[in-house]
């Protein structure tokens, strides 16, 4: 492989900026520009250019290879974070002929590359580094650690032991097979199917956590849900009005909800549409509330619910400081019950979040589904009386292959470029 290198850090002033080299040639470089350094370890350098030219003072750091990010020879210089110097050191390392600059995602492509990250643990990271919750964080750290990995390892073991019971029948096919191999088959076949079951069960979750909850805030004109809104957010993110009918749009304020990302959406009032604009206004909110997670029904004593609500969906009584309320009620101008509709919504959400699962991507439930059906097909076959073994093993090495698509074992080079370009240079 070439030997590659980018500034590893965010650009812009800071105390510390990070150029990363890594590569067979990373070393080498790296001395041209400090002198001789550790093969393993830190040393506080002077980094020279080509004339000799003091570019600043750092602390490098090298890794052999196989015990970097990459797999490979790495060298970190930790220059003072002003982008002049940055540049410098940049412009002097691409003087080099062996080295080139690095695109994006390049040093994690070569993790992956070189066996250090699956792809399940490069899409984790991805993850990680977008994370700006603390559930999204702990999300993705579980999936950056290996635990997706670690449980599709186990599925396909179980997997392979169940393929080479059922080939050694095909194999025997003219002698008797001393053992009866096909409840062992079964039982392998349906701790796995279980498995699966639960991992996809909890994927639509896993996406929320990553890409966030909505909670639809539904009601007739003035009922107050802009003025929620507003408190919810802690800032006039909608117009407010005595005018019914003021919103005709779904209006979205996203939140960190006790560590949860959460999108709440005001909606236009519901009631028969005075015009055209409005209608529009209704019918997209009654479609953003189908698909909310959950939903507030804002609601006065004279008036009545016309939404098919679930049983979690919250109904909250409004404007407390004028009508007197017998359950949940909030004034949402005084601020009156609204800490206690807060941790309300916190709770459902949060046991939401807890059924989540580890496979936090489409492309994780699509391998998840394909190898369940294929593992279906086969218990059908099983419980037939004349069972054909070559068929059956052929659709376990079909489950197989899904399963290895989640960590990228196979059938995933058209993904890598599409998943590398979502990362920084640097990464």
């Amino acid at each position: 492989m070439s030997t590659i290198f980018a500034q590893a850090t965010a650009p812009g002033k800071a105390g510390v900026a990070i150029v990363r080299i890594s590569g067979p040639k990373a070393r080498t470089a790296a001395e041209k520009m400090s002198g001789t350094l550790p093969e393993s370890g830190r040393r506080l350098c002077t980094i020279r250019s080509r004339d000799n030219e003091i570019l600043d003072q750092a602390l490098v750091l090298t890794f052999l290879s196989g015990a970097s990010f990459t797999g490979e020879e790495v060298v970190e210089l930790h220059l003072h974070g002003s982008q002049a110097i940055v540049s410098a050191v940049l412009r002097e390392l691409d003087n080099f002929p062996e080295l080139s600059a690095a695109g994006p995602g390049d040093f994690t492509r070569r993790a992956l590359e070189n066996g250090c990250l699956d792809l399940a643990q490069v899409e984790g990271l991805a993850d990680l580094i977008d994370s700006e919750t603390e559930s999204q964080r702990k999300q993705a750290l579980r999936v950056f650690s290996g635990a997706l990995g670690e449980k599709a390892e186990t599925w396909r073991r179980k997997l392979i032991r169940a393929a080479s019971l059922i080939e050694a029948t095909i194999d025997f096919v003219d002698e008797d097979v001393p053992v009866d191999v096909f409840p062992e088959v079964k039982a392998l076949l349906s701790e796995v199917q279980e498995e699966l079951v639960s991992e996809s069960s909890g994927t639509k979750i896993a996406e929320r956590i990553r890409d966030g909850f909505e909670v639809a805030i539904l009601g007739a004109p003035n009922v107050g849900k802009s003025t929620l809104l507003n408190a919810l957010a802690g800032r006039e993110a909608a117009i407010t009005s005595d005018i019914a009918g003021t919103t005709r749009d779904v209006i979205e304020v996203k939140m960190d909800l006790n560590g949860l990302a959460v999108t709440f959406l005001d909606t236009a009032g519901l009631r028969l549409a005075g015009d055209e604009i409005e209608k529009i206004g209704i019918d997209r909110a009654l479609r953003r509330a189908d698909l909310a997670d959950l939903r507030i029904y804002l609601l006065l004593p004279d008036q009545d619910i016309d939404f098919e609500l679930s049983s979690e969906d919250l109904v909250v009584w409004a404007k407390n400081d004028v009508y007197e309320a017998p359950g949940l009620s909030i004034s949402a101008k005084s601020g009156s019950g609204l800490e206690n509709l807060i941790s309300q919504i916190s709770t459902i959400l949060s046991s939401k979040a807890s059924g989540a699962g580890l496979a936090i991507r489409e492309r994780h439930s699509k391998s998840i589904i394909d190898a369940n059906m294929s593992l279906c097909e086969v218990q059908e076959m099983l419980n037939q009386d004349h069972c054909l073994p070559d068929i059956v093993a052929e659709l376990l090495r079909h489950s197989i292959r899904s399963i290895d698509a989640i960590v990228g074992r196979v059938d995933v080079e058209d993904l890598l470029d599409e998943i590398f370009t979502s990362f920084c240079i640097g990464k």
